[in-house]
């Protein structure tokens, strides 16, 4: 298994580089969102990198971190979702908004995406929200300050966290919490992100 490739970069397109590494160029599909992190021909760059091997041949996807290689196993695991609409979806926006975007069930964030219908973008909401979720919410546990010994942090706590390791300011943060209920960090942080992604959808309406 190819985990990563580094080299010096000899072709540059909208879908795809070739670097080569130890003489031998390997062509990466990657997302709008890698490529913008790929430098120009003749630079090195380093990508971490999945074989997908099928019956029709062997291809292999580049990505410019780890999130976004674990976002796009978690998107291809989906029904319906196959690697080309896998990156498709990745070059959508920035991980981070990605997994907001479905732990707040925003399937028409991934209704946009070429190949992926309602039926599809509603199955990955359903399939992969409760899972990011709870991601964040760990991520932010342990990002955060150490809880006082004995005790677990409230779940109140981990989702103000989560939310402000997603960016929100900590005045936000607690305005959106004060408007949702939810007796897990995970029902909290998905009502927050609901209630951030309609209060921003109400502001460009106006």
């Amino acid at each position: 298994m190819i985990a990563s490739v580094s080299g010096k970069v000899l072709v540059r397109r909208p879908d795809h580089v070739v670097v080569e590494a130890s003489g031998v160029g390997y062509k990466l599909t990657v997302s709008s969102e890698t490529l913008r992190a790929v430098p120009a021909i003749g630079n090195d760059v380093a990508l971490h990198a999945h074989l997908i091997s099928r019956d029709d041949g062997i291809s292999l996807f580049g990505f410019a971190s780890e999130e976004e290689r674990d976002l796009f196993l978690m998107l291809i695991s989906v029904s319906g979702v196959g690697p080309k609409v896998g990156i498709a979806a990745l070059s959508g926006g920035a991980v981070r908004d990605l997994l907001t975007a479905i732990a707040a069930g925003d399937h028409k964030r991934f209704q946009a995406v070429p190949g992926i219908g309602k039926r599809t973008a509603e199955r990955i909401i359903v399939e992969l929200r409760e899972k990011v979720a709870g991601e964040l919410s760990a991520a932010a546990e342990e990002a955060g300050p150490a809880a006082v010994a004995g005790a677990a942090p409230s779940a109140r706590a981990e989702a103000r966290e989560g939310l402000l390791g997603l960016g929100y300011t900590p005045i936000e943060a607690e305005r959106l919490l004060d408007t949702v209920s939810g007796e897990t960090a995970e029902e909290l942080l998905s009502a927050a992100l609901r209630a951030g992604s309609t209060a921003a959808a109400d502001r460009s309406a106006a």
